[in-house]
C-alpha cells in the first residue's frame, strides 16, 4: 500500500479508504453487507494495509449500525492504527422516529449525533468528521463554530464537506478564515472518470486551498469495473446482485453515451497495463496532481478489495492519462 498526507493535515493515511455504507444497508429483504461480512471486509481491508475506514451515523437499517459493526471489530485491533471519518446532517432513526431537531446541521443536532457516534465507535475522538450536506437553514457561522468546538475539546481531529456546491463550500471557508474557527480540510464529492456532475469549479476550490478530496463512488458504481454490458438498445445488462440490477437510477446517473467511451478508454488502457478496468480508474483518481485525491471504495468482497488495493502496484503514462481524459471530453 502507498501512503500519502491528507491535503493540508498532518496526518498519513493509505491511497484508497475503505468505505462502509453498505454494511447492513437493505434492498427490501436483500442485505448487501450482513455483520459477518462487515468484518471480514474490514479484515481484509487492514491487512491490505488500508487504514483509512469512511463512515456515516445513518449508514445501515436502522441508522448507525455500520458505526456499531466497525466499533465491534476495533475493540480487537489497536484504535491509533486508523483514521476513522464519519458523518453528520441526515435525520437520524436508530433512537426512533426523529423529532424537529433531528437533523441538520445546527448545534443541538450536531452535539446530539457526535456522541452516539463517538459511543457506536467505542472511540474518544474522530480523525474527521464531515458534514454530509448543506444545511439551508442553519447559519454556516453556527454550524463551523460548534465543529470548531469539537475540534478543541479533542472529539475531532480535522472537518470535512461532502457534496455541496463550490459557492458554498467558499462560503464555510470564508467564514472560517474572518471568524477564526476552524475550516474544512478534506472533501467527499462523487468524482469518478465516467460521472459529469458539473464538479469542476467545487474541485478548482479543493485545489486553490489545499483540501485533499476522497471521492465517493469512484467505481460509477461498479460501471468502471466493466462488468456491465451494452444492450442493442443501449440498455445497461447488469449481472445478478450487482448494483445495476439493484439500483434502478444506474443507468441514468452511470451508463450514459459518454460513460460508455470512458469505460472503452479505461479497458484499453488496463490491457496495456497489464491491470482491470478499476484498477485503471482507481489509479486515474489517485494520480490526480492538482489535490491529494483518495478514493473512498466500496468493496462487497475481500477479493474485490484486494484487486482495489493492487490500483497502487500499477502507473499510467501521461498519455494513458490523457487518453481517459479525452474519452471524458476534458470534464472534471
Amino acid at each position: 500500500m502507498e501512503y500519502t498526507t491528507l491535503g493540508n493535515t498532518g496526518t498519513t493515511v493509505s491511497k484508497l479508504c475503505y468505505g462502509t455504507w453498505r454494511f447492513g444497508k437493505k434492498h427490501g429483504d436483500t442485505v448487501e453487507t450482513d455483520r459477518e461480512e462487515a468484518h471480514e471486509l474490514l479484515d481484509a481491508a487492514w491487512e491490505n494495509g488500508i487504514n483509512f475506514i469512511d463512515t456515516a451515523n445513518v449508514y445501515g437499517d436502522p441508522d448507525g449500525t455500520s458505526e456499531e459493526w466497525i466499533g465491534e471489530w476495533l475493540t480487537d485491533h489497536d484504535r491509533e492504527d486508523f483514521v476513522i471519518a464519519s458523518k453528520v446532517y441526515f435525520s437520524f432513526d436508530g433512537w426512533g422516529e426523529p423529532g424537529p431537531n433531528d437533523s441538520g446541521l445546527g448545534r443541538k443536532h450536531i452535539r446530539a449525533q457526535i456522541e452516539g457516534t463517538l459511543e457506536r465507535l467505542g472511540t474518544d475522538y474522530l480523525d474527521l468528521y464531515y458534514i454530509h450536506r448543506w444545511d439551508e437553514n442553519t447559519p454556516i457561522r453556527e454550524t463551523m463554530s460548534v465543529l470548531t468546538e469539537l475540534v478543541r475539546e479533542g472529539k475531532v481531529h480535522y472537518l470535512g464537506a461532502s457534496t455541496m456546491a463550490a459557492w458554498q463550500l467558499t462560503k464555510a471557508l470564508w467564514t472560517s478564515d474572518v471568524e477564526g474557527l476552524e475550516r474544512f480540510d478534506v472533501t467527499q464529492p462523487m468524482v469518478n472518470a465516467a460521472h459529469y456532475d458539473a464538479v469542476g469549479d467545487y474541485l478548482d476550490v479543493c485545489a486553490d486551498q489545499d483540501l485533499a478530496v476522497c471521492p465517493y463512488s469512484p467505481l460509477a458504481g461498479g460501471f468502471l469495473t466493466g462488468k456491465y454490458e451494452r444492450t442493442e438498445d443501449g440498455g445497461v445488462e447488469a449481472p445478478d446482485g450487482s448494483r445495476g440490477s439493484l439500483d434502478d437510477v444506474f443507468e441514468d446517473r452511470y451508463a450514459t453515451d459518454r460513460a460508455w467511451d470512458v469505460l472503452e478508454a479505461v479497458e484499453s488502457v488496463a490491457s496495456e497495463v497489464k491491470a482491470t478496468p478499476a484498477q485503471v480508474s482507481l489509479r486515474w483518481l489517485m494520480e490526480q496532481d492538482r489535490f491529494t485525491c483518495v478514493p473512498i471504495v466500496g468493496a462487497r468482497s475481500p477479493d474485490q478489495l484486494e484487486e482495489n488495493a493492487g490500483a497502487v502496484e500499477i502507473d499510467l503514462t501521461d498519455e494513458q492519462f490523457e487518453r481517459i481524459d479525452e474519452a471524458r471530453g476534458g470534464v472534471q
